[in-house]
């Protein structure tokens, strides 16, 4: 028996689920048996991403805003999990404080209000390392002091206090988990994306891979996959209750020995 075969027959939310992130999670759960209902606005998510999924007699996808409670509430009746991976991207919290915070903090309360009055089982929240802000013990662990020091942060604590509120006042089983430095197939490669993706659009082109200071600075870099299997965990495992996890490989790398790798691997200067 498949360990998240529990899921196998039940609703399933996937917030954000034409995402780099949120595809990968519905493509994992189509393939459990889950019904998934994909939910974005195509802000920043897009229809190829899952394409693929389309036509499944187990998969949907709903265009809608993670702030439209009308929308959303169809949406979330019936539901057993959401997992929440909707979120204002962290470029925009320069451009638009204002709807950073109204989505990635409103959008919370809303949805989390929604799973309250129709009973969703788990909520599963996705969160950030930002939070932490410039973390001064390595390796971070979930206890470091909460200090963002950007837009994107503190809009991002905010849905987590209000999902940590959720649990503490109504017993609502959810769980945070804070993504570090995720990478893999159908990650953005333009200004948006992440390091690796850029990194390997630019070998592609035959450009310069250029590194911003002096390189040396670590980051805990996570394979999407992983990622996708710690969702699952939180929303199978009872002791994941009321809990904040950092999900991240824990492999300190820092972006020279990234740049360093991407050569060796791809056999260019």
């Amino acid at each position: 028996m498949h360990e998240f075969s529990s899921l196998a027959g039940k609703k399933v939310v996937v917030t954000g689920g034409a995402g780099f992130i949120g595809s990968h999670l519905c493509e994992e759960l189509v393939q459990l048996g889950a019904h998934v209902v994909s939910v974005d606005d195509y802000s920043a998510g897009h229809a190829r991403n899952i394409a693929f999924l389309q036509g499944r007699s187990n998969f949907q996808a709903v265009k809608a805003d993670v702030r439209d409670r009308q929308a959303l509430d169809p949406v979330v009746n019936g539901a057993d999990v959401i997992f929440h991976n909707a979120a204002s991207k962290k470029n925009v919290c320069l451009i638009d404080p204002q709807k950073d915070l109204a989505v990635n903090g409103g959008g919370t309360l809303s949805l989390l209000e929604l799973a309250k009055q129709h009973g969703v089982r788990k909520f599963v929240h996705a969160s950030t390392g930002s939070v932490y802000g410039e973390p001064t013990v390595f390796p971070t662990d979930e206890d470091h002091p909460l200090r963002p020091v950007s837009f994107y942060g503190v809009s991002k604590l905010a849905g987590e206090r209000y999902v940590d509120v959720f649990h503490r006042l109504y017993g609502m089983d959810t769980t945070i988990l804070r993504y570090f430095h995720v990478y893999g197939p159908r990650q953005e490669s333009n200004e948006f994306g992440g390091v690796v993706s850029i990194f390997l659009r630019n070998v592609v082109e035959q450009r310069p891979l250029t590194i911003f200071g002096h390189g040396r600075q670590e980051r805990s870099f996570t394979w999407v996959k992983d990622l996708v299997r710690a969702n699952l965990a939180a929303a199978t495992r009872p002791a994941s209750t009321g809990r904040v996890y950092n999900a991240a490989s824990g492999i300190q790398v820092t972006i020279l020995e990234l740049a360093q790798r991407i050569r060796e691997m791809t056999g260019t200067d």
